[in-house]
């Protein structure tokens, strides 16, 4: 966890990683479309951390429903993020995951951005409908939330 924790909401799991060249615009600015990675590299974090299958299994494929990104201040190419993760409600067929991202540098945290998702299971990637939470992986995200906090 970083210092800043304490200026917000409690997250339990946080991973690091660096800005691509690759997540730039033409001006050197992490374009808007990238933030969706990174949710999804934070996403896969977490899920790996809590023992859960990366993206889902047979008859429950984790698929993003819904996505949020509240952009605060810029990343650049190279900068050191951490994001915190948490699974914020879980539902019959869904989950919700709330990612804060922090650049890291010399001089503490920069809060940059918040992101909410909505991530729902189906049936295969090719649709299929809806289909119930394990009762196995949500008890682990639970466990894994209660452990973390």
């Amino acid at each position: 966890m970083s210092a800043s924790d304490h200026e917000h909401p409690p997250y339990g799991f946080s991973t690091r990683f660096r800005v691509d060249f690759a997540d730039t615009d033409a001006g050197g600015v992490v374009y808007f479309g990238s933030y969706g990675r990174f949710l999804e590299r934070a996403a896969i974090e977490y899920r790996r951390a809590a023992g859960l299958p990366l993206v889902g299994g047979d008859g429950h494929q984790f698929m993003i429903r819904s996505m949020a990104v509240e952009y605060l201040a810029p990343l650049r190419f190279d900068d050191e993020v951490e994001a915190f993760v948490r699974v914020s409600a879980i539902g019959t067929t869904s989950h919700t995951m709330e990612v804060r991202l922090e650049r890291i540098d010399a001089s503490g945290a920069t809060h940059v951005a918040d992101a909410r998702a909505v991530v729902v299971g189906v049936r295969s990637w090719e649709g299929g409908g809806a289909t119930p939470m394990p009762e196995a992986w949500r008890a682990a995200i639970e466990s894994f939330e209660a452990r973390t906090h």
